[in-house]
């Protein structure tokens, strides 16, 4: 990828030095094994550097050219070529999801009574389409464990995944559709497999499966060629193990790099969190969305439906986890920098993964910066707020 003096679209190319020194004590202290930074402006990459390793026991470096798990990064990716189907008319926002998915159709509302009892109550109203984008549905992601639907999903549904040959994608949703809401749709957030669901509707609208529904709309168009549910066997050297804490100190690898779940294709293609990526490719889409829609001559979405993605969606009263941001279709909308723990513009959008990667494009700024480590679990060390520390304090 070919990178320009940072000066030549108002980057302080002295100051862009700051982010090495706080990257690179990451690496020594041993809390991440490699990290890769990005930083563009006006379209223009001005900062692209890579610390430590992309695989610690063989001592193989990290490399520009590394693919990454990005998982929950690939919501993004699924809201816009959706958003593709819905520019066609063959979906609208407004649509109840149960005309793609019958089985949502009169869905019932887990509603908690006394101690651990619950009685399920019927939906005030259908989940629509615009639901699914904003996690405002009524679904969750089965992750917390004092969570009496939470603990539904994980016994009736998640428990299931490593099985072989294990759930496609529409026995997957199939399943969902028997759960009960988490709460009446669109009164509230929760963060969820909404993507997932989302996903399989671009499967049975567009009549493809998911994945080469994405690979022929999304991924050949912009030319990202590392980007997929899997990774196939001539790639793997590029492929980075993913690490945690060690018990001892320092870094364990919890999942090699030729970890059986990403060397064949997926059974299940998860919109939501399942794709790997490369710091290359994920620029080009990024800058698609920047560029309103285009990158590189090639027009995946219109100016004014990008602009719309990049608003807050929520409904009236309904808030995001984070008190700074609402959220658009498929990401976060940052609404009140102050109350931000970094900073940034009105109307920055973006979102991380479970890995600790992150994404966000500024559209005030003409900015656009990409994270990328495996580390797990995330977002227990801030070197996303010292990233974008770094680069916001270099913009001139």
């Amino acid at each position: 990828m070919q990178t320009v003096q940072p000066e030549s679209v108002g980057v302080s190319s002295t100051r862009l030095r700051r982010i090495n020194r706080v990257m690179q004590q990451y690496i020594d202290r041993q809390q991440f094994a490699g990290i890769i930074t990005l930083v563009a402006r006006r379209g223009q990459v001005a900062y692209f550097e890579k610390f430590g390793w992309q695989e610690i026991e063989t001592q193989k470096p990290m490399e520009f050219d590394t693919i990454f798990r990005i998982y929950s990064m690939s919501k993004i990716i699924t809201s816009a070529a959706v958003m593709m189907l819905v520019e066609e008319g063959q979906i609208r926002l407004s649509d109840p999801v149960s005309a793609y998915i019958p089985g949502f159709k009169n869905a019932r509302v887990y509603t908690p009574t006394l101690g651990t009892d619950f009685e399920l109550v019927p939906a005030k109203r259908e989940m629509i389409i615009h639901d699914l984008f904003t996690h405002s549905a009524g679904l969750s992601y089965g992750f917390d464990e004092h969570s009496g639907i939470d603990r539904m999903y994980m016994e009736r549904l998640l428990a299931h995944r490593g099985e072989e040959p294990g759930l496609n994608l529409e026995e997957f949703v199939t399943e969902l559709t028997k759960l009960p809401l988490a709460y009446h749709p669109g009164s509230g957030y929760r963060y969820s497999l909404a993507i997932d669901v989302l996903g399989y509707v671009a499967q049975v609208v567009s009549g493809q499966p998911f994945e080469v529904f994405l690979q022929e709309r999304v991924f050949d168009p912009l030319s990202m060629v590392d980007t997929g549910f899997w990774v196939p066997p001539e790639k793997i050297r590029r492929f980075s193990a993913i690490y945690g804490p060690a018990k001892t100190g320092g870094l364990a690898a919890l999942e090699p790099a030729d970890g059986i779940r990403y060397t064949r294709p997926s059974r299940l293609p998860m919109g939501g969190g399942g794709l790997v990526s490369t710091t290359g490719d994920y620029f080009r889409f990024g800058q698609m969305l920047l560029n309103r829609g285009e990158f590189e001559g090639t027009r995946l979405l219109s100016r004014k439906t990008v602009e719309w993605m990049l608003q807050d969606h929520l409904p009236e009263g309904v808030r995001q986890t984070n008190p700074a941001n609402g959220f658009g279709l498929g990401g976060a909308v940052l609404l009140r920098p102050g109350l931000s723990h970094q900073p940034g513009s009105i109307g920055k959008f973006g979102w991380g993964g479970a890995a600790n990667t992150e994404f966000w494009i500024d559209p005030a700024e003409e900015l656009l910066c990409l994270l990328m480590v495996q580390y797990m679990p995330a977002f227990t060390i801030p070197i996303g707020e010292d990233f974008a520390m770094g680069a916001y304090q270099a913009l001139e």
